[in-house]
């Protein structure tokens, strides 16, 4: 393995492709041969929330709203974002974002994780 690795994220597989109307997700771990962090892009386009909620096992992670804004449901709690907010999660606590009405555009990082990944989609999560 190489002492560094550069990879363009919009050129990584979307993820979310039939997961999804209005998502995108594309994650670098693997293409970067990454042992210790995690990054990962997603695009929502207006108003699309996600369709699940997801949370993980060990795996602490930051988000960053790179442009737009939107609203992130952490449990039970809803929280407005916008471009340039930085929100750490706990490993435990379920979440989701909905995009605003200009669209949302998010990085998160996260740290180590067990090999087979630790991350559990928490299907009809977020309802209203």
């Amino acid at each position: 393995m190489s002492d560094y690795t550069i990879k363009n994220l919009t050129e990584l597989d979307d993820v979310a492709a039939g997961r999804g109307v209005g998502l995108e997700a594309r994650m670098a771990r693997s293409a970067l041969e990454s042992e210790q962090v995690g990054v990962s892009y997603f695009r929502y386009d207006p108003g699309t929330r996600a369709p699940y909620g997801h949370k993980h096992q060990v795996q602490e992670e930051a988000y960053v709203v790179v442009s737009g804004s939107g609203r992130l449901k952490l449990e039970d709690e809803i929280i407005d974002v916008k471009q340039w907010d930085v929100i750490r999660i706990a490993p435990p606590v379920v979440r989701a974002f909905e995009a605003g009405p200009d669209g949302l555009e998010v990085i998160a990082v996260g740290g180590p994780r067990p090999e087979e990944g630790d991350g559990e989609l928490v299907q009809d999560w977020w309802t209203d």
